[in-house]
Order: structure tokens, then C-alpha cells, then sequence
């Protein structure tokens, strides 16, 4: 396959390209269906009339029907999308990239959807379908599932469709509640998973943060330690990464613990720890649920995440883990393969001025 596409890239590299867009317009149709043609054009970055040409091939070709709501895709659409896949991550590239980090991260496997989730909801769609796909194919029946809150694990969420596997899992979530968005809030994203998926599910109903005594009083409350035992068995545990400092202001952190995440150069949080860029924790929120210990022994560890500004995020907590498993999009890859070069070098340059 690699053969054939390297010949083909010498060969008829425009017929490549023609092939990439109209896979990519076939990609935002099914991410983001039922979608206008102005609404489309933004997203693709693409003028109406050249977008207008490109419709009427698709529709021609049976793979796109319009509706007064907007453009679908039609069952060959969806398979002639999900066939495809795999070569265009060859195309793409992405293929090479995700071994790359695999290797230099130390992860069990990664999995890059293209794009980049700080600018196209298709993206942010696409890291939520691809880590959708990576929970069915890992789960098993009896399976408990833990996860997090947050924007990533809801797309994942929205991606979830009725499953024999998956409607013999338990979905517990990981931590209490951030006091933001309900639909953001692990308790509500891990009933959604279950209602989705035909799962059952268990909730804890506690705040996410707390002073010492309140958690020594919740931590001998029988309902409470109940759910943790079911929570601390989980073999998945699926989980967003945030920025160190948006996730502390989220928190409605003090503005003294905010000065000492900037002076520790906290830059990752995950599960209430907060890690720098060589992955050291250098914080820990006092939090009822899992613990980074019940993550490392949890079997299967998926963490979703994506955009060019999340890249040192992802980075710090990928470094402070063990082998999990990844999904990001290729923007944050990238980001994270330069502040892997961009480290080389730094190293290499301390080294020498040693040596002087």
C-alpha cells in the first residue's frame, strides 16, 4: 500500500489531493450532519461556488443527499467513509506520527484523527467518535468504567451508540463534581454513557474539591465508600486532559495556589494532579475518587484529548503516566513532537555549556 501511494504521489499527485478533499468534505458531512452548505463551506475553508461543484459530484455519485435541514450522508457515503480511513491516515501522514509518539511517550497506542479541536468542531467531533471506537473495542462485559468530566469525554459521550459489550458495563465516574455545567460533570457524562449504551451506571455526589475535614467526614459515610469501591475496581478509566492554570481558575482556585502552580511551571492537570513540562506532580487537589495509584492500576487507561494549545498539556501528563492509550487530534501531535525536538535541543545546549 505504501508503494503504491508513494508511485501515486509521483505520479498523479493531483489526483491525490482531489481525492483528500473530497474525503474530507465526506468527513464533515458525517461529523456534523445535518449541515448547511454556507455552514459547511466555513468549516472546510472553502468558497460557496467551488463548494457548490463538489455537492453536486457527491450527490451524482450517491454518497450525499440534501434535505431543507442540509446534507447527509447516504449508507454508501458512510461506508465509503469508514473504508477509507485507514489509507488517508497513510496520506495524512498520521499513520507514521502516531508511532512516533507512541515510542517517544512511552504509550501503549496512539490513535490522531485529523484537524485541530481549538478550531473545527468536526475535529472536536472526530476525537470524540475515535475514542468512542477505542472504549467499544477495548471493553469488556462486567466491565467497570470510570470517567471524567469535561468537554472531550462529553464528545466521546455524543458518540456512543447501543452495544451488546458495552450493555454489560457498569459506568461510575472518577471524581466529584467541578460546580460547572451539569452536562460537563462526570456524574451526568457517565448516566449519559449508560443510557446511551444500555449500561448501568453509579453515581457519587460530592464536590470535586474540599477542605480536610469534610473529606475525613465523606470518607466515613457508608454510601460514599460504597461507590468507592466500585469506582477503584474499574478496569477503564477514560479520561480528558486539561490546562494546569484554566483547570485551577475553573475550580475557583485561590489566587495563592494559582501563583504557586505558575511558580512550580505547572502546565497538565488530570484527575486533581497538576504535572509539569518533565511530567512531575507538583500539586494534588483533595478530591473524593480515583487516585493517580487507582489509574496505574486500572488495566486499560484512555485519555482524550486534542488542539495545538493542549499539546504541552498532554505532553506533561503523557510523561507523568504509564502505557496508556491516546486519542488526539493532529494538531496536538504536532505540537507535542516540537516540544520534544525543542527539549533535544535544550539538553543538547546545557550539555555543552558543561562542558566548557
Amino acid at each position: 500500500m505504501k508503494r503504491l501511494l508513494a508511485m501515486q504521489k509521483q505520479l498523479l499527485p493531483d489526483l491525490l489531493d482531489v481525492m483528500k478533499k473530497r474525503y474530507d468534505l465526506l468527513r464533515h458531512i458525517q461529523l456534523l450532519q445535518p449541515i448547511g452548505r454556507r455552514s459547511l463551506a466555513v468549516s472546510v475553508n472553502m468558497t460557496e461556488r467551488v463548494l457548490r461543484g463538489e455537492v453536486d459530484f457527491l450527490k451524482r455519485q450517491g454518497l450525499i443527499v440534501t434535505q431543507s435541514v442540509g446534507m447527509s450522508l447516504t449508507d454508501e457515503g458512510r461506508q465509503l467513509v469508514d473504508e477509507m480511513e485507514l489509507l488517508m491516515k497513510e496520506l495524512f501522514g498520521l499513520g507514521e506520527l502516531e508511532q512516533e509518539l507512541a515510542v517517544k511517550f512511552g504509550l501503549s497506542e496512539v490513535v490522531i484523527v485529523p484537524g485541530n479541536a481549538d478550531q473545527s468542531l468536526a475535529a472536536k467531533k472526530a476525537l470524540g467518535r475515535a475514542g468512542a471506537n477505542v472504549l467499544l473495542n477495548k471493553a469488556r462485559p462486567g466491565d467497570v468504567i470510570a470517567v471524567n468530566g469535561g468537554t472531550t469525554v462529553a464528545a466521546v459521550a455524543e458518540m456512543l451508540t447501543d452495544s451488546p459489550v458495552l450493555k454489560e458495563t457498569i459506568f461510575v465516574p472518577s471524581r466529584g463534581g467541578l460546580g460547572e455545567a451539569v452536562e460537563l460533570q462526570a456524574n451526568y457524562l457517565a448516566s449519559l454513557m449508560a443510557k446511551k449504551t444500555g449500561a448501568s451506571y453509579r453515581l457519587m455526589h460530592v464536590p470535586d474539591q474540599m477542605s480536610e475535614e469534610v473529606y475525613r467526614s465523606l470518607m466515613n459515610e457508608p454510601n460514599i465508600l460504597d461507590v468507592l469501591k466500585v469506582i477503584r475496581r474499574a478496569r477503564i478509566v477514560l479520561h480528558g486532559i486539561g490546562d494546569a492554570l484554566a483547570m485551577a481558575t475553573r475550580r475557583n482556585a485561590p489566587a495563592s495556589l494559582i501563583a504557586k502552580l505558575r511558580e512550580k511551571k505547572a502546565v497538565g492537570e488530570a484527575f486533581g494532579y497538576y504535572f509539569n513540562r518533565r511530567g512531575e506532580i507538583v500539586h494534588r487537589m483533595q478530591t473524593v475518587g480515583l487516585r493517580l495509584e487507582d489509574v496505574h492500576q486500572a488495566e486499560i487507561v484512555i485519555a482524550v484529548a486534542g488542539g495545538a494549545s493542549k499539546g504541552e498539556a498532554i505532553a506533561s501528563v503523557c510523561r507523568g503516566g504509564s502505557r496508556d492509550i491516546l486519542v488526539t487530534d493532529e494538531a496536538a501531535a504536532q505540537s507535542m513532537i516540537h516540544l520534544l525536538a525543542k527539549k533535544t535541543e535544550e539538553d543538547v545546549y546545557r550539555g555543552n555549556e558543561n562542558r566548557d
